[in-house]
């Protein structure tokens, strides 16, 4: 899979982008960990990062504090050729910080630092129309719908993108600690759903949706819409489930020895989008799809091996590599 990236469809990365301290030892919980080491997050962040790791053309937009954190996260994402031009910068606010730690269990605890924080300040004003309606391909999470006005710039950059064609793109990326309510969780991510072309929900985050006490097809096809290309239900190292309008099925993940689950739904995603934007139509021919989902799940699977999101976003030929590997057994 290799194409220049300034040949590729752009894609816009659009939302939050932080400072994940990260326990120096895993198992712990945050009361208990000696000591923590800063590393660049956010799911939007890491999947545009994830985008240009893979060869696709890539933006980034949101916001961050006019600090020495907002600037360090701003040169990650420029070093790893992610287009900033779409960035703001607020001299009032902070950049937002997460505490996260990984339980014995491999699940992540998070602390969140955001009161405000600079990313839940990005104004309609401040968007970037030019870059947003220049994408073939919008991508988006809920955190950006928590608060305003950071809400309505949301809102307004689907519009734009929508009216330039682009396909959109929405990853929930649930994170409870941070609605006022499980409720207004629900509805705060469902309020967009009918607007989005691609849509990936983990297992957990359907089940939460639907209230439903398993994952199946009748349960992800209870939250399909008329316009909706594209439902994908990951399960973590299971893989992921699949549904079109009228194909459903089901594509195995690798297995690797998993380190570090972050940033492996991002990775995901990215490979899904570099891909997608190649070749749009494989959101219709099955045996392309299939392929396609084989490749995002080689790079979430290779993303688990290291330490952290951004570092760990693998390069196509390791993707390929760990393909070919498969394939060979």
């Amino acid at each position: 899979m290799g194409f220049e990236a300034a040949a590729a469809p752009l894609i816009v990365s659009f939302g939050e982008l932080l400072i994940d301290f990260v326990p120096t030892e895993n198992g712990l919980s945050l009361a208990e960990a000696p000591a923590f080491k800063k590393a660049p997050g956010g799911a939007p962040a890491n999947v545009a990062v994830g985008i240009a790791k893979l060869g696709g053309k890539v933006a980034f937009i949101g916001k961050v504090g006019e600090d020495e954190f907002g600037r360090m996260l701003a040169g990650v994402l420029e070093s790893n050729n992610v287009d900033v031009s779409g960035m703001t910068f607020d001299k009032n606010a902070r950049t937002a910080l997460a505490f996260v730690t990984l339980k014995m269990s491999g699940e992540r605890e998070f602390m969140f630092y955001r009161n405000p924080s600079a990313d839940m300040l990005l104004t309609p004003a401040e968007l970037d129309r030019k870059l947003i309606a220049d994408a073939a391909i919008f991508h988006y999470g809920s955190i950006s719908l928590i608060t305003e006005p950071c809400r309505s710039a949301h809102v307004e950059a689907m519009k734009i993108a929508k009216a330039g064609g682009a396909i959109l793109s929405y990853d929930p990326n649930l994170r409870l600690p941070l609605w006022p309510s499980a409720e207004a969780a629900k509805e705060g991510i469902l309020s967009i759903w009918n607007e989005a072309d691609i849509i990936k929900v983990s297992d957990e985050e359907l089940m939460f949706l639907t209230g439903a006490k398993e994952v199946s097809e009748k349960v992800a096809r209870s939250l399909w819409h008329d316009g909706l290309k594209l439902l994908l239900v990951t399960r973590g190292e299971e893989g992921a489930d699949y549904y079109t309008k009228t194909l459903g099925g089901h594509v195995d993940s690798f297995k690797v020895k998993a380190i570090d689950t972050t940033g492996a739904g991002d990775a995901f995603v990215a490979g899904l989008l570099v891909r997608a934007a190649a070749d749009p139509s494989i959101l219709e021919d099955e045996a392309e799809l299939k392929s396609t989902l084989r490749f995002a799940c080689a790079a979430g699977a290779i993303t688990t091996t290291e330490r952290g999101a951004i570092p760990a976003l693998p390069t196509p030929d390791a993707v390929l590599a760990l393909l070919a590997k498969e394939a060979a057994i």
